[in-house]
């Protein structure tokens, strides 16, 4: 296929995505005020809580199958090194431009996360329907990537609601800790003293030892290490891993591969095909209210600032520059070793996790957290108006080097 045709296969999709972006853009201008700030909170938790577990859950349990999961293994393995590489790359952007401490965090989270949500749902079905795709015909291309897309968009949720989430709430977290000059890590269950002051010191140990029993001992040591756990608990905070995004996530690959689920829930002749028929409906609505909602923070980017100009330009030339050559230097790798198969759609998809700009869901994670809101806008912005060229250029060349 000519390069040029490859163009247009490549820019359809995008430009699909920044039309529905300058609609939510031109709904949050003052003068049309549709999508100001109580509509766009309302609008975003009914994306996070309803609309967008639904996609995940409904494309999980229409693509994933005992099957093919099994061949899909390198999905979840591409997206942890894409965190890998984006967070020692976005460290060393933060120390090099001096970041201040409580926006560390972001700016790794920025480099490390990827969009691997709305935007490829929409890239791949909309290259699989040009009449020129490089990947054969529109259906069965539809029906596998949406497979390939629906994991890496579930790996991607994962990560960025355990890792990202974690990592931006540390960094703040410990920011204002140092301010107020004085750093306590927990407390106890009754919040009656710091945790750091339970724990025994020398002196206390050896006189436990001198008048006590063993058994008391014991004891001291297991209520230290309990302790120990409930402190790393509470800076991890693991109850995150329980949010819909990732709870949906959970389901919808379980219904896919147990056999009994998915005959009872999936399919024309299912009992239960009604529920499958309803969330389908629901994870429709989440692609356009997500773009949306994309378009309006932009334009919230574009009018303030507080973003130093060095980290902008950094986080642009890690996010599609430096990554996408990496993701191209892993895929062939695994290429060569035959760790990924031979079909060129699913190298594609690979390919497009490192090309993508960082995840709208960081923006939710900093307003959670009241953490670098005006600097995430500022981020996001400037990444997702060059995504628009960066995402036709490296979409047109991963097609070139796959066909």
């Amino acid at each position: 296929m000519e390069i040029q045709d490859l163009f247009v296969v490549a820019l359809m999709p995008v430009a699909k995505t920044l039309l529905i972006a300058l609609v939510g853009l031109f709904l949050f201008l003052e003068r049309v005020n549709i999508l100001d700030g109580g509509a766009r909170h309302h609008l975003n938790n009914l994306v996070f809580y309803i609309f967008f577990p639904s996609l995940l859950a409904s494309n999980l349990v229409d693509s994933i199958t005992a099957s093919n999961i099994v061949s899909l293994w390198f999905i979840p393995v591409s997206t942890l090194i894409t965190f890998i590489i984006g967070s020692a790359l976005g460290w060393a952007l933060a120390k090099i431009t001096r970041t201040p401490q409580h926006l560390q965090g972001l700016v790794i989270s920025c480099c490390a996360a990827g969009n691997m949500g709305n935007l490829p749902v929409i890239i791949i079905p909309a290259i699989c329907a040009e009449k020129n795709s490089p990947f054969g015909d529109s259906s069965t291309c539809t029906k596998n990537g949406m497979a390939y897309v629906s994991l890496s968009m579930a790996m991607g949720a994962i990560f960025v609601w355990s890792y990202a989430f974690n990592i931006i709430r540390a960094y703040g977290t410990e920011d204002k800790s140092n301010k107020n000059g004085n750093f306590t890590i927990s407390k106890l269950d009754n919040g009656s003293e710091p945790l750091l002051s339970t724990f025994p010191n020398v002196g206390d140990t050896e006189k436990t030892t001198r008048h006590g029993s063993e058994d008391e001992v014991t004891a001291s040591v297991f209520d230290v290490i309990k302790l120990r756990l409930k402190a790393l608990e509470s800076k991890i905070n693991l109850k995150i891993l329980l949010r819909p995004p990732t709870m949906a996530s959970i389901v919808g690959i379980l219904i896919g591969v147990i056999s009994p689920l998915r005959k009872v829930t999936v399919g024309d002749n299912a009992p239960l095909r009604v529920i499958e028929s309803s969330v389908l409906l629901l994870g429709d609505a989440a692609i356009p209210s997500m773009t949306l909602i994309m378009g309006a923070n932009l334009l919230k980017g574009l009018k303030r600032s507080g973003a130093s100009l060095s980290v902008i330009v950094g986080m642009l030339i890690v996010r599609f520059i430096i990554l996408p050559l990496c993701g191209v230097a892993v895929i062939r790798f695994a290429q060569n070793y035959g760790l990924v198969g031979s079909d060129p759609l699913y190298h594609f998809v690979l390919l497009l996790q490192y090309a993508v700009p960082p995840a709208m869901a960081i923006g939710t994670i900093t307003q959670l957290f009241e953490i670098g809101e005006t600097e995430c806008s500022v981020f996001m912005f400037w990444n997702y108006a060059v995504a628009g060229i960066a995402l036709t250029f490296w979409s047109t060349y991963f097609m070139w080097i796959l066909s």
